[in-house]
């Protein structure tokens, strides 16, 4: 029962770290393989160009494109990391939500 609680919490560690990893080399693709989008992203209509202000509009473009992005790039690498960071956050917050009920049940 620990074995599984503690694989659980990894599991959940790994998938964050993972979630945030995908999102890097979806940035790191379109940086470098379609600039013009990547222009778009990077660049704001108006104020400063700040680190935060490009993660936030790529969370934005990533969760407002859901279908549309991978199918307009015809990349199939950032299809790919496209699809594990959808999913990764899902399966991090399930492993840590069974971890808790591990450890609810166990009391």
């Amino acid at each position: 029962m620990v074995v599984l609680y503690l694989a659980l919490l990894f599991g959940g560690v790994v998938c964050f770290v993972l979630y945030y990893v995908a999102q890097y080399r979806v940035a790191t693709l379109l940086r470098q393989r379609h600039p013009q989008q990547w222009k778009i992203i990077a660049e704001p209509e108006e104020g400063s160009r700040s680190a935060v202000r490009i993660w936030m509009r790529l969370q934005l473009v990533l969760r407002t494109a859901r279908p549309r992005l991978p199918e307009l790039l015809q990349d199939a690498a950032i299809t790919r990391w496209y699809r594990v960071w959808r999913w990764a956050l899902w399966l991090a917050w399930a492993c840590w939500f069974a971890a808790l009920y591990l450890q609810w049940r166990a009391r």
